[in-house]
């Protein structure tokens, strides 16, 4: 099969976890369709080790070819969940051939896929060019990352290509940032794994934001506006006064690279009671410290201007930069290279503007760098990838196993 139309199969699975629903694994059971689906397709190209967990994990083992056993255990990885906006009608992927690298309208959604705001359309002239019909997310991530381990998968196991022992798993809830707490490292049994959940094909990526939530609550005096002089706290007021206080040119929107950020989530209440949500992210440790220090002397501040209970602020650390952990084992590194310039394709050192289950998994004792699947625009309707993006993305899958079966 080829791998478009397996990326086509996919997509059609809704699969949107529920933030709202975190403390299950998985969060939504419509995970569990594509999980069993992926499971018959393992089967079906002779993998015999196929398990479907409880908790919606698919993990597969392949034993190696004769005269590859001594070499490193190899994992891949993809999340099979997206995120659950636009997520609501039925996903309608469309297909433009010979793309012009121009400006596209989506069906008749009144979206435009616009060449200002995705650069990259540019240089994917003549490409077929995958989206959605603008209505709905397109859901290449990470079902595109799905469609490529099992494409590459196919590939090596039809061909007979030498390879050493192989761990594949297809994961729940990485969208909402819990899934991978229930991965089942030991059982998986991998020297090192590369998730594929990157953007553009021949991105490597191994460095990621450190990230925190921060929850600042208000408590402010009501009274009657009419007699609230010296008397009336607003608390809205509060919240704004908070959220000037930060710098304006460190927000998501005026950042990019290694630049880190403060990201307002949400801003709720009256003028007697509310509250803000912001994450937190930053590449540096230091940096990232200096950030949550600058978010509590707001709060002293607030306090101090306003009285003592006034401002309570929160600070939950979610993940740290897996930096740390992949530079005791570049190898990992330099073999995705090699295994990018075998394919064709130029690799290229990114940083993650996010987080990955890499990362967990890798402060758990599994090696994981992200690598690139031929999409871009995610989390919307502006998801798009492009056939042959798509099909070297999965080349560099094959030599990647390649490259680890010593070859």
């Amino acid at each position: 099969m080829e791998v478009i139309d397996r990326l086509l199969e996919y997509v059609a699975v809704k699969t949107p976890s529920d933030e709202d629903n975190d403390s299950a694994c998985p969060s939504s059971k419509e995970q569990f369709e594509l999980a069993n689906l992926l499971a018959e397709e393992l089967r079906e190209l002779g993998v015999k080790d196929v398990v479907v967990s409880e908790k919606c994990f698919v993990y597969a083992k392949v034993p190696a070819t004769v005269g590859c056993e001594g070499t490193r255990k190899l994992g891949l990885i993809a999340h099979m969940d997206t995120v659950s906006q636009f997520c609501d009608g039925k996903i309608t992927p469309v297909l433009h051939e010979d793309y012009d690298g121009c400006d596209l309208a989506l069906g008749t959604s009144g979206r435009t896929l616009s060449v200002r705001d995705f650069p990259r359309l540019a240089e994917l002239k003549g490409r077929t060019l995958l989206t959605s019909d603008g209505t709905t997310i397109l859901g290449v991530d990470d079902k595109a990352g799905i469609a490529e381990i099992m494409g590459a998968l196919e590939r090596v196991l039809s061909d007979g290509t030498p390879h050493g022992e192989l761990r594949i798993a297809f994961t729940p809830d990485e969208e909402i940032g819990t899934g991978a707490g229930n991965f089942d490292v030991e059982y998986f049994d991998a020297d090192v794994a590369y998730t594929m959940d990157g953007d553009a094909e021949g991105e490597i990526q191994y460095q990621n934001f450190n990230a925190c939530e921060a929850d600042f609550e208000v408590r402010g005096v009501s009274v009657h506006p009419g007699s609230a002089k010296g008397i009336m706290v607003n608390a809205m007021q509060v919240c704004c006064d908070i959220n000037n206080m930060l710098p304006t040119l460190e927000a998501p929107r005026y950042t990019e690279g290694y630049e880190g950020f403060y990201h307002l989530l949400e801003i709720h209440g009256d003028e007697s009671a509310g509250g803000m949500s912001y994450i937190v992210r930053d590449f540096d440790a230091a940096s990232f410290e200096c950030r949550k220090q600058t978010l509590r002397h707001i709060a002293k501040v607030m306090n101090e201007r306003w009285g003592e209970g006034t401002v309570t602020l929160r600070i939950k650390d979610e993940y740290q930069n897996m930096e740390s952990v992949i530079e005791g084992c570049m190898f990992a590194i330099d073999n995705a290279k090699l295994a990018c310039e075998r394919a064709g394709v130029v690799p290229k050192v990114t940083p993650i503007r996010g987080g990955t289950d890499g990362c967990q998994l890798s402060f758990r004792g599994l090696p994981c760098p992200n690598l690139g699947t031929g999409g871009d625009g995610y989390h919307g309707p502006y998801e798009h990838a492009t056939v042959e993006g798509i099909n070297a993305a999965t080349d560099v899958v094959v030599e990647l196993i390649k490259v680890y079966a010593g070859a």
